[in-house]
């Protein structure tokens, strides 16, 4: 009997040793599962976002993009700045262009202004001219009638000094008498009336002059009345 109960307690004793054999095999298989863990470490960065190399590629990609970005931006700005000069420098050409044909307008104006304004001055003044003279004819014909005893006489003295006083001022006005009598005849400057046959005179000479021609700035007002030898 104490046989048997000796056996059973080595029968357990070896279950005992059998049971922590099989708990230490279990203990060695545990490296066997390292792959499982880096796999799992793996995944642990990809859901983190990727590893740091990976990360660092992504935000170099980016600080990329974001340069091209920049350079893109700054090459529109120029290209809109450089077409807004453009624009500019059209509109101030086309402005000065206006300018300066206003200017030559008015310029031509001016002197058309200027060149009418003369004219009608000088159509004026011809005008005014034209009926003095028939005055200055009468002060010519009435000292011309005066008897040789009177012309000293304070009156007609004094009818001379208006006479001589308003050819002075015709002078200064540019107003000229016309030289006619021993002058050859011109069609320009005289207006012959009468011909006459004279030996002593040269052909188409002015013999006598009827009534005095004058010019204003070397304009006839008047031509001279005259009688032309043939």
């Amino acid at each position: 009997m104490e046989n048997q109960d000796n056996r059973n307690r080595e029968e357990e004793l070896d279950t005992a040793s059998e049971a922590k054999a099989g708990e230490a095999d279990d203990a060695v298989e545990i490296p066997v599962e390292d792959g499982n863990l880096e796999e799992e470490a793996k995944a642990a960065e990809e859901e983190n976002g990727g590893s740091a190399s990976e990360n660092d590629n992504e935000a170099a990609q980016e600080d990329d993009a974001e340069d091209s970005g920049s350079a893109r931006e700054g090459f529109f700005r120029k290209k809109k700045k450089d077409k807004k000069e453009e624009a500019m420098k059209t509109k101030i050409d086309e402005l000065e262009d206006r300018v300066k044909r206003q200017m030559a307008e008015f310029e031509n104006f001016r002197k058309r202004t200027e060149k009418e304004k003369a004219a009608m001055f000088e159509t004026g003044a011809r005008s005014v001219i034209e009926k003095i003279l028939p005055v200055v004819d009468n002060f010519e014909r009435g000292l011309a009638a005066v008897p040789e005893e009177e012309k000293e006489s304070a009156f007609v003295e004094g009818m001379n000094k208006i006479y001589k006083q308003l050819l002075t001022e015709l002078d200064n006005m540019g107003v000229k008498p016309i030289e006619a009598v021993g002058q050859e005849f011109d069609p320009n400057f005289h207006n012959a009336v009468m011909h006459v046959e004279d030996e002593n005179l040269g052909e188409n000479i002015v013999a006598e002059e009827f009534q005095k021609g004058y010019t204003y700035h070397d304009t006839v007002v008047r031509h001279s009345m005259v009688k032309v030898a043939n």
